[in-house]
């Protein structure tokens, strides 16, 4: 298991060179628009999105990395149970991956995903998906049960 963090930028070339320097890693990704850092020592990934402008509140998300489909199943089932469940995505492509993922929202507003990744892929998102952004999930097509 690793905590997953998604930071908006609008120099991406800069960002990675902060987070390469202060995590000691390379990214295991790096594309024109997103860099993917992959730390075992914090267990961590940390995404770089690139964005025209950055609101340091609002177009963020956090996550915590899981090893399967059940263990996002399980997270599913509690946090449907309580009703925290904002959403839920079974393998959609998103962030050049093919991923499971149960979305929750806290107290303060901050949205955190439970995922696990199929496969990496060659596209950012699926066509019909507006994974990782700020609309309120309602407005997502990718965020219907």
């Amino acid at each position: 298991m690793k905590t997953h963090l998604n930071l908006a930028t609008t120099d991406l070339a800069e960002s990675v060179q902060f987070y390469s320097t202060l995590l000691d890693a390379k990214p295991a990704k790096l594309l024109s628009d997103y860099a993917l850092f992959i730390t075992e020592q914090p267990g961590l990934e940390l995404a770089l999105d690139l964005r025209g402008s950055v609101s340091p509140t609002s177009d963020v998300h956090y996550g915590v990395c899981v090893d399967s489909i059940e263990d996002v199943e399980l997270a599913a089932a509690r946090l449907q149970h309580v009703g925290l469940a904002s959403s839920i995505e079974r393998e959609e492509t998103c962030c050049y991956a093919n991923q499971t993922k149960i979305w929750a929202i806290d107290p303060a507003g901050r949205r955190w995903e439970i995922y696990t990744v199929h496969e990496d892929t060659e596209e950012r998102d699926a066509a019909d998906t507006t994974c990782c952004t700020t609309a309120a999930d309602e407005n997502r097509p990718c965020c219907s049960d």
